[in-house]
């Protein structure tokens, strides 16, 4: 039997009383310690490592993650709405913890026994940061282009490349690395879990980006980088289908964070046009604005259904990646429609950084870039309709 939850507006279905607690949790830190940083934080580029080791403790950091090593064994139904909660109140921290989530995939899904005896307790309980690496200075949607190659020498690989757009690029503690150890292709990738004090590795400065700028995005690159053969995750060559498959899980996760940040620029946006008084009333009254909010709550609510049905499709083990490109198509584009509109409601107020709108605007664009454009979704969408007819 369901349960709902509500909290500041947003109304959630939840599977168990353990849900509706883990929630209560994740909008009590979300309010209490992400909230009032946010906006600070992100002006001066500051990373909150304390916040991602807060969160790793109290079992926020790896809900869906098997119990066994640490994680939280939580569906990613759950899982995807404290994650929505968090990026409500800091888009940054919420992308953080989803991007952690997705460097995890790999050795939770593919990994040996012992790789993960070794590495997951740490990861999923927080103690290290992971970062993701597939995309490349010169092949971005076409992932499977890469070029940063592992040569084995011995029980090693030796590692040289650069990888492009690492968010917790200099500051994570581990990288999952695609690399290429034959000429074949797609079929020439593997997956290497690197320790980032690994001799010939090292990180760019970050990107100065228009926004997300508490979430570190940098270059890493590697010059004759010895990586034991015993990090690779999954056997050689199988390393593209570990990277398309984490990649279905993350758009879940950015889906998610897009759905929160959208919602944190209409509770601006009701809240201001309450009190903006105009014609003698509050603008909220006036048909125009109305109309505006009134669009920008049902994109939202659309938005968050999709990602919702998305897991669960997941959950159940069925195949979701056309419905996780569809989320995070959907999720995304309502991010940036809905923080548009949210400035507008604010006129030449939301325009000034007195407000966080303008904020809210600028974080909602890498949204449509990361984890696959919003054209590639359509790719992976279009590519898929065929399939359910047999053809």
């Amino acid at each position: 039997m369901s349960i709902y939850w509500q909290a500041s507006g947003v109304v959630r279905r939840l599977p168990d009383t353990e849900s509706v607690a883990l929630l209560d949790l994740t909008h009590e830190i979300a309010t209490k310690e992400l909230l009032p940083k946010a906006a600070e934080a992100e002006a001066g580029a500051y990373f909150p490592r304390e916040i991602f080791t807060l969160l790793g403790e109290l079992g926020l950091m790896s809900l869906p993650y098997s119990e066994e090593f640490g994680g939280g064994g939580r569906s990613y139904e759950v899982g995807l709405q404290v994650l929505e909660e968090l990026s409500r109140a800091w888009m940054s921290v919420a992308v953080g913890v989803s991007v952690h989530n997705l460097a995890c995939f790999p050795l939770a899904n593919f990994g040996t026994a012992a790789q993960k005896k070794e590495w997951l307790p740490d990861l999923l309980g927080g103690k290290l940061l992971g970062a993701y690496c597939l995309s490349e200075p010169e092949s971005g949607s076409d992932a499977a282009a890469l070029t940063t190659r592992a040569v084995a020498d011995g029980d090693d690989y030796v590692v040289n490349g650069t990888k492009a757009w690492i968010t917790h690029g200099g500051v994570a503690d581990f990288y999952n690395l695609m690399v290429r150890t034959s000429d074949e292709g797609a079929k020439g990738i593997s997956c290497l879990l690197v320790d980032a004090e690994t001799p010939g590795l090292s990180a760019a400065p970050p990107e100065h980006k228009m926004g997300g700028n508490s979430s570190p995005t940098a270059q890493i690159r590697l010059v004759d980088a010895r990586v034991s053969k015993t990090r690779c995750i999954a056997p050689p060559g199988e390393g593209f289908s570990v990277a398309l498959a984490a990649l279905d899980a993350g758009r879940l996760g950015i889906a998610a964070c897009a759905v929160g940040l959208a919602q944190a620029a209409l509770d601006a946006a009701v809240e201001y046009s309450g009190v903006r008084i105009q014609f003698g009333r509050p603008i909220r009254d006036l048909q125009g604005v109305s109309f505006m909010l009134a669009d920008m709550a049902t994109s939202i609510e659309a938005a968050r259904a999709l990602y919702l049905e998305a897991a669960r499709r997941k959950d159940a083990g069925m195949d979701f990646t056309s419905l996780a490109a569809m989320a995070k198509l959907t999720a995304t584009d309502s991010a940036m429609k809905v923080t548009t509109d949210a400035i507008q409601v604010f006129g030449g107020a939301g325009y000034t950084r007195d407000f966080p709108v303008e904020r809210y605007f600028r974080e909602a664009k890498v949204l449509q870039i990361v984890e696959g454009t919003n054209q590639v979704q359509r790719l992976v969408i279009g590519r898929s309709l065929g399939r359910g007819l047999g053809l």
